[in-house]
């Protein structure tokens, strides 16, 4: 007998619960289902599955066997997957998760030329910051900033997220312009409520001492577009992601503060449910951003 449908027959088996409806997932009768079987045990030797008139249960080889031949039968599944990708067009919806103000500023563009080269594919695009349960949610990749928590998801960088400390022509005009971290240590500050140490601005010096600047807040928001916005007010010295300040430093409506100190580096990931299987729309789209990301990425040119 067919060597893979006999370890199918018996994958199915155990999955299932019953050679009826292991036979039934392989359009097969119980009968037949039985015999796949017992031609497998015959052929290795060894009782798989424990049978009764109503319930079959494992052995302990037949446990340990069942872990090897899923295994098998993924990669094959798997292989059969990117053998017809890459014979096929990319097709389908793509649900993209990502941070509402870089996915407002950075996401965009780079989508709209994704469904340009691939006219087969919709998306569907979730902005959060909160940290949104791919399963739960149906989201194919997720765009995630930041230190990532331990889980099975898969994460791939795609580029850097440099901090920095800013602050406008106007306010510097009337403050003076800080020399040194303790400079900024009574300036009314702007902070991102949802960051890690929203209160605490940590830098460090060439001699690789860390310099922490704290003290009250004149406004703390969990938008980084506000935040954004006050800073280009003169209101106050704002400290967050180049990819939200970058382009307004390179303009000069902001002026980039101590810039021989230097702030905390995150990373932009793209994060996915699985190493196995990974649909061709997914991956092409994660290779896209990458490329688009490559070096040094747009918000930092300045």
């Amino acid at each position: 007998m067919d060597r893979f449908t006999s370890i199918s027959v018996f994958v199915a088996a155990i999955e299932e619960g019953s050679l009826v409806a292991a036979g039934r997932r392989f359009g097969l009768s119980a009968s037949m289902a039985g015999k796949y079987l017992s031609g497998l045990e015959a052929e290795l030797n060894v009782r798989l599955i424990q049978r009764s008139t109503r319930s079959l249960s494992p052995t302990d080889a037949g446990r340990a066997y069942y872990a090897r031949c899923k295994r098998i039968i993924e990669e094959f599944d798997e292989a059969n997957h990117e053998a017809s990708d890459a014979n096929s067009a990319v097709r389908g919806t793509l649900r993209i998760s990502a941070p509402v103000t870089f996915g407002a500023l950075h996401m965009g563009e780079v989508i709209a030329r994704f469904l340009e080269d691939h006219p087969h594919v919709n998306t569907e695009v979730l902005l959060d910051d909160r940290y949104v349960d791919l399963h739960t949610a149906s989201i194919d990749v997720a765009i995630r900033i930041g230190r990532l928590p331990d889980s099975e998801l898969i994460a791939r960088p795609l580029a850097p997220c440099r901090m920095v400390i800013c602050a406008s022509p106007a306010f510097l005009a009337r403050e003076g312009t800080p020399q040194v971290p303790e400079d900024l240590r009574h300036a009314p500050r702007l902070a991102f409520s949802e960051a890690v140490s929203a209160h605490g601005w940590t830098l460090s010096d060439a001699q690789h001492q860390t310099h922490v600047i704290d003290g009250p807040l004149r406004l703390r928001a969990n938008n980084m577009h506000m935040l954004l916005s006050a800073a280009l007010a003169g209101i106050g010295v704002a400290y967050g992601p180049t990819f939200v300040f970058g382009q307004h430093i390179a303009s000069g409506s902001l002026v980039r503060l101590l810039p021989d100190f230097r702030a905390t580096e995150l990373t932009v990931h793209a994060v996915y449910p699985t190493a196995r299987y990974v649909p061709a729309k997914v991956r092409k789209f994660i290779e896209y951003v990458a490329t688009d990301f490559a070096g040094e990425p747009p918000w930092d040119r300045f």
